[in-house]
C-alpha cells in the first residue's frame, strides 16, 4: 500500500479560457492528449455542472464549443477559468508505457540504486513531452530520465543528469 489517495470521481481535461460568440460559446484549452472527449454529443463538466456539446470547433491550441445548456455569452464569461472534466471511469485504455498525470502525482521518485530523491508533486505539460516536478527539480517524462514506473509500489525510478537534484 502506497499511501496514495484514490483515483478521483472526475478527472480534469482541460480549462475555459474565454467566451467565444454571442451564443455562449466558450474557448477551452485542453490538458489531455484524447480530444475525442470534446465530440458532439457528448457530456463534460463545467465546475461540475454537466454540459452537452452540440458545436465544435478547433482553433490552434484551442478547442471551442457551444453546449445546449450555455446559450449567451454572460453566462460564458463568468465560466473563464472554470475547470472542465469528465468521470473518472470514462479514461480510456492506455498503451503499456502510457500513464494518466494524475496516477503518477506522489509516487517517491528514487534513482537506479535505490536513494531517494522527493515526490512527484505536478506533472506539467509541454509541447515536446510532460515533465515531473520532484521538489524543486523538473525532469522530462521521457525514456532518458524516466527508465521505470511502477505504479503499485508507488514509485517512479529516475536517472538524473549532474546537478539535476540539489545534492
Amino acid at each position: 500500500m502506497s499511501g496514495r489517495s484514490p483515483r478521483p470521481s472526475h478527472i480534469t481535461i482541460g480549462k475555459v479560457v474565454g467566451p467565444h460568440g454571442i451564443l455562449g460559446g466558450l474557448k477551452i484549452a485542453p490538458t489531455t492528449d484524447f480530444l475525442q472527449r470534446f465530440e458532439v454529443g457528448r457530456i463534460i463538466y463545467i465546475n461540475d455542472q454537466p454540459v452537452t456539446i452540440k458545436r465544435l470547433m478547433a482553433h490552434k491550441t484551442q478547442v471551442r464549443i457551444e453546449t445546449k445548456e450555455i446559450t449567451d455569452r454572460n453566462t460564458a464569461e463568468t465560466l473563464k477559468w472554470a475547470k472542465v472534466s469528465v468521470p473518472a471511469d470514462e479514461i480510456p485504455e492506455l498503451e503499456e508505457d502510457e500513464f494518466f498525470s494524475a496516477d503518477l502525482i506522489g509516487l517517491k521518485a528514487v534513482d537506479e540504486s535505490g536513494n531517494v530523491l522527493g515526490v512527484v508533486s505536478d506533472v506539467f505539460s509541454s509541447p515536446a513531452h510532460d515533465v515531473l516536478q520532484i521538489g524543486s527539480a523538473m525532469v522530462p517524462a521521457v525514456m532518458e530520465f524516466v527508465k521505470e514506473v511502477d505504479l503499485e509500489a508507488g514509485v517512479i525510478v529516475i536517472t538524473p543528469i549532474p546537478g539535476m537534484f540539489e545534492e
